[in-house]
């Protein structure tokens, strides 16, 4: 996933990367630059972390690392991947990258990327967010230290909710049941803005019901959508659709709900990210309105948790041709460590789950922030091989089979028909 971070303060300041920075093993010589110093080249995406907080870290590792240089460059989203697959390819490559989590196995699984197994302890392995860790191992082995991630809340016109007598919900049933209030006290208004193709959204709900997208099945995988868990879930999110006037064959972002569809009003209630709540205020602002969100997490089935969210984030992973592995590594265990990540998470208001929960910094009272960190536990994220990636190639499956739903056709017929392609394209090489 790719997002972009604006580092300010309240909503604004939200991550809105899904991308990572990373390093990798055993030295080759080094690199030198002009001036005789040892250079450790970081890759980091435009955006993806705030100028001072990388130069204070670059400044403080180079002061415990004499003779060493740390020489960011930044990339950008566009062509990304193809760059990325070419330098881990060559003797001169990065020797830290920043990678989407969604992306780290499919480098893992081609050589690009330094096994990181025997570095757990010095890297901090054992109080990283079980919920982010598992992007960043592939068959056991350890291929990048998670970085941060993000996941999408619900977020409510204030007005319109206090206009219906509606409170933030705790549980599903609760959440329908404002929708239908919402609906009777203004009809002309949309009681959630919900796209036919909100896949990650669907995510959640299946993963709730205990099921996934698709499972392992021997040396192999297969899709999952054509299972009773699935089933549910999509008739979850069809009954949540039936709120919304959304297309049911776009995504979130076409058209974007944030700056396209929220702005125009007539929506008392949308599911999107840090970013999206950001663009939103901005983008009424400009049009001379004044936005008054409120923020919750999405409901669970029952009181006690929060429901299953998708986290988007980035790991830190280690070049395979890394002339510095040795000192990379140190790089990385610095960078994402507790001291280093708690400055970070100050540096955005919070807006993120860091790698390590202890360097969660408080979000204010009411924030988007703070509801996203109220589901921090129920974080997942889509099937951890190397193959995921096809599946998302489009004309994705799983938006098809979302489409078919909501039309109309049966949820076991549909997900059958979608577990065929995901079938051969994640075990494709």
């Amino acid at each position: 996933m790719k997002r972009k971070l604006i580092a300010a303060v309240g909503v604004a300041g939200m991550m809105v990367s899904v991308a990572a920075c990373g390093s990798s093993d055993g030295d080759k010589g080094g690199k030198t630059d002009a001036s005789g110093n040892k250079t450790l080249t970081v890759w980091v995406m435009d955006g993806s972390a705030p100028d001072a907080w990388m130069a204070a870290v670059n400044k403080e590792f180079e002061a415990s690392h004499k003779g060493v240089k740390v020489k960011v460059e930044k990339q950008q989203w566009n062509g990304i991947q193809e760059k990325v697959t070419a330098a881990l390819s060559e003797d001169n490559a990065p020797d830290v990258l920043e990678l989407g989590n969604t992306q780290t196995t499919g480098y893992a699984a081609t050589g690009g990327l330094a096994d990181l197994t025997g570095d757990k302890a010095k890297l901090g392995y054992d109080a990283w967010n079980k919920g982010i860790l598992p992007s960043a191992e592939l068959d056991g082995k350890l291929y990048a230290a998670p970085w941060w991630a993000a996941s999408r809340v619900v977020v409510y016109d204030k007005a319109a909710y206090k206009k219906a007598g509606v409170t933030p919900p705790k549980t599903r049933q609760e959440w329908i049941d404002g929708l239908k209030k919402l609906k009777a006290s203004d009809p002309k208004s949309q009681p959630i803005y919900l796209p036919g193709q909100s896949w990650y959204v669907l995510a959640g709900f299946v993963w709730d019901e205990g099921g996934d997208l698709a499972v392992k099945d021997g040396d192999k995988w297969k899709g999952a959508l054509g299972t009773p868990q699935a089933a549910a879930g999509m008739n979850f999110y069809k009954e949540l659709a039936s709120y919304s006037t959304a297309p049911k064959d776009k995504d979130e972002a076409t058209p974007q709900q944030s700056t396209d569809i929220v702005p125009k009003g007539g929506v008392a209630s949308w599911i999107g990210l840090g970013w999206e709540a950001g663009g939103a205020i901005d983008a009424m602002k400009k049009a001379g309105k004044t936005a008054d969100f409120g923020y919750f997490p999405i409901p669970g089935k029952t009181a006690d948790k929060p429901g299953s969210v998708f986290f988007g984030g980035s790991n830190l992973a280690v070049a395979e041709r890394s002339a510095n592995k040795d000192l990379a590594k140190e790089w990385l265990a610095f960078a994402a460590g507790k001291a280093q990540m708690t400055k970070y998470g100050e540096a955005v208001q919070g807006g993120l789950i860091p790698n390590i929960p202890a360097a969660q910094f408080k979000p204010a009272a009411g924030s988007f922030a703070e509801a996203m960190v109220q589901a921090s536990g129920t974080g997942r994220i889509t099937p951890v091989t190397a193959g995921w990636a096809n599946v998302e190639t489009a004309p994705n499956p799983i938006k098809d089979y979302m489409t078919k739903v909501l039309k109309g056709e049966d949820p076991a017929k549909a997900g059958a028909a979608a577990d065929k392609v995901i079938d051969e394209r994640i075990n494709q090489k």
